[in-house]
């Protein structure tokens, strides 16, 4: 485990990188031109995170020229991803609805997670999974 301050010098180092990190104002656009540029040829990019973590520019420039392997986005700053959007047309790259968290039976697990809630509300009791504004989510 490392520090955000410390990847600049982890890009060359990886094989594979999954993003999946909050948008707050210290992630936005935090893998950019130089990230990409520092990355291994063999390299391939995973996106779970929010859009704006990795900044299009860099990314679609990134693929075109081959800069890295393959990469997966399921986020992306303009979402829905519009028809003319050069993502559409890069190689080596999956496109997912933004729905990489999305599994069999999430649904049923959010109610449930709504009910305990309602039962920790009703009790007086702490509840799980709270929005902290502060944090940024």
């Amino acid at each position: 485990v490392y520090a955000s301050s410390d990847l600049a010098d982890l890009w060359a180092r990886a094989d594979l990188i999954c993003v999946c990190v909050p948008r707050l104002p210290t992630t936005l656009g935090m893998i950019d031109a130089a990230a990409f540029a520092a990355m291994k040829p063999s390299a391939l990019l995973v996106d779970v995170s929010r859009g704006g973590v990795i900044e299009p520019e860099a990314a679609i420039k990134a693929m075109q020229h081959g800069q890295i392997a393959g990469a997966a986005f399921d986020v992306f700053f303009e979402e829905p991803l519009p028809a003319e959007s050069a993502y559409w047309k890069l190689p080596n790259t999956i496109i997912s609805p933004h729905a990489s968290a999305v599994y069999e039976g999430w649904d049923i697990a959010s109610f449930d997670m709504f009910l305990d809630n309602l039962g920790r509300w009703r009790n007086g009791e702490p509840l799980q999974n709270i929005v902290d504004p502060d944090r940024g989510y």
